[in-house]
């Protein structure tokens, strides 16, 4: 019997969500697994460091899954994987006694930029190779923003945030991909807000809550409009938003594997240095480490980005 490879790919998932579900165990006792074996699921050792997250990772051309604890050093240098978005059992969310758990509620998880770096990750792994990158923003602000039940809804608001308001293709992408289905309008509705149900199991029931995942969204809608508020071009668009998810906000400086980079975005090798290159309004530089496949940049700051924005488009402008 042949198996779609969309289900396949689903059934996969949910198999392996299933364990991390029954094999969950409390934080204090979670350990970086890849260090106790010696460190051998990396090319290179770089010392055990960070968080403890759960790593998805693929060998053997797909024909062996791995889901491990490991710590962020190694989970951001172990090649063909991705973080797996924290997660807990659904029926604690379905659960009746809504208004004590919310006054029970504890401090924030991760950080609105640790969220989006995280879940960049998980669908690098999650959709096909060939989603463009119109669907994968989309996708990270439908991720965010679903509820228990996995439905969606996205303002038109936010689909002009994301120049996507007119652009039925996107969508399209991710129901061919099994990943989300969009709910037809009621007849007669005026309601422009697009409804979908999320087909990912592994995203249901994601921690943290609700409004800090909808608060990350937000994050990744500021991040692709900073000095970009003239371009249409969802790679550039992309590729600003993984950039930002991964630069140190102390510095403006970021390095990440160029391979993961081109993973996250949907772009061929040979599309990469091209955007990066457009990126003039974002980037003081960039430079790759021939040697560990490093992708090293610097961010301008906001300001500076919006006048070099705003100078382009009064150029533009007088051109015409």
């Amino acid at each position: 019997m042949l198996i779609a490879a969309a289900s396949a790919r689903s059934a996969a998932l949910e198999h392996l969500a299933g364990h991390a579900r029954r094999d969950a165990l409390p934080p204090y006792m979670r350990t970086c697994q890849c260090h106790e074996r010696g460190c051998g699921w990396h090319p290179r050792h770089r010392g055990c460091a960070g968080p403890i997250r759960l790593l998805l990772a693929r060998e053997r051309g797909g024909r062996l899954w791995r889901l491990a604890d490991a710590c962020t050093a190694c989970a951001s240098a172990t090649t063909q994987a991705a973080v797996v978005p924290e997660t807990f059992p659904r029926e604690a969310m379905t659960s009746p006694n809504s208004t004590s758990r919310r006054r029970k509620r504890r401090l924030r998880g991760p950080g609105d930029q640790i969220q989006v770096r995280e879940m960049l990750s998980y669908l690098a792994s999650a959709l096909p190779s060939h989603t463009g990158a119109a669907a994968r923003l989309l996708a990270v602000q439908c991720a965010l923003r679903m509820d228990s039940q996995g439905q969606v809804r996205l303002p038109v608001g936010v689909l002009r945030s994301l120049r996507l308001a007119r652009d039925p293709l996107p969508w399209s992408e991710l129901e061919q991909a099994r990943w989300l289905h969009r709910t037809p309008p009621a007849p007669g509705s005026t309601d422009r807000t697009v409804v979908a149900q999320i087909l990912d199991d592994v995203l249901f029931a994601q921690r943290p809550a609700r409004p800090d995942r909808r608060r990350a969204a937000d994050w990744a809608l500021r991040a692709t409009k900073d000095g970009y508020t003239v371009t249409d071009d969802p790679p550039l668009r992309l590729t600003a938003l993984c950039l930002a998810a991964y630069t140190d906000s102390s510095t403006g400086r970021g390095r990440t594997e160029m391979d993961r980079t081109e993973r996250e975005c949907g772009l061929a090798p040979a599309a990469l240095f091209p955007v990066l290159d457009r990126l003039a309004t974002s980037l003081i530089s960039w430079s790759v480490a021939l040697a560990s496949g490093d992708l090293y940049w610097e961010l301008r700051p906001k300001g500076d980005q919006r006048q070099r924005a705003a100078g382009r488009s009064d150029a533009s402008a007088r051109s015409d």
